[in-house]
């Protein structure tokens, strides 16, 4: 069984560490975790790792968050992972920093990476990883607030949440999405 996790964010130091890449922050935890690295390949950087009999395939798009739906995509096609072993990890403005849902599908809620994957592939049954990001910005800062970074009592807070967003990904693959959505919708 072989699972494509997406990480979503922006590539470049300039994007580095900001609110808008906790999905590339939340892979890059797991890899190091796994003890593997990230390598550039085509359209994303690309990880490997197998645990208990399951194959993990984790990309971070090299496209661009607008852009995404082109390497996820291309990497569903590459490696013949159907669209029920994809987990899509991002932001979310619309939840308490920190927070995690898992949903099988839905709208993509104003982010723009999401809404090129569903675009792209024609579905709204996009499995995601939502982490909340907060929405502490005044009326019209969206943008600048999502490409904030983190202060450093934010990225102290987050550092469990992380890794509890790593346990929801291997427990997806383990155990489901169902299960999944039931174990940590509610941590």
């Amino acid at each position: 069984m072989k699972f494509l996790i997406v990480g979503l964010g922006n590539p470049g130091a300039k994007y580095a560490h900001t609110r808008h890449n906790i999905g590339f922050e939340i892979l890059d935890d797991l890899a190091i975790e796994e003890g593997v690295v990230f390598v550039s390949d085509r359209y994303a950087d690309i990880s490997r790792f197998k645990a208990r009999g399951k194959q993990f395939v984790m990309i971070k798009p090299s496209t661009y968050m607008n852009n995404s739906g082109k390497a996820v995509n291309y990497w569903m096609q590459k490696e013949k992972i159907n669209s029920n072993n994809l987990l899509v990890v991002l932001d979310d403005v619309a939840l308490d920093q920190g927070v995690i849902r898992i949903k099988p599908q839905g709208s993509a809620g104003g982010h723009n990476g999401l809404s090129d994957i569903i675009s792209t592939l024609k579905t709204t049954a996009v499995p995601r990883l939502r982490f909340g990001i907060g929405n502490n910005y005044a009326k019209g800062y969206q943008v600048e607030y999502v490409l904030s970074r983190w202060s450093s009592e934010e990225k102290e807070a987050l550092v469990t949440r992380i890794k509890l967003a790593g346990q929801a990904i291997k427990h997806f693959a383990f155990h489901g999405l169902n299960n999944t959505m039931n174990e940590f919708n509610n941590k």
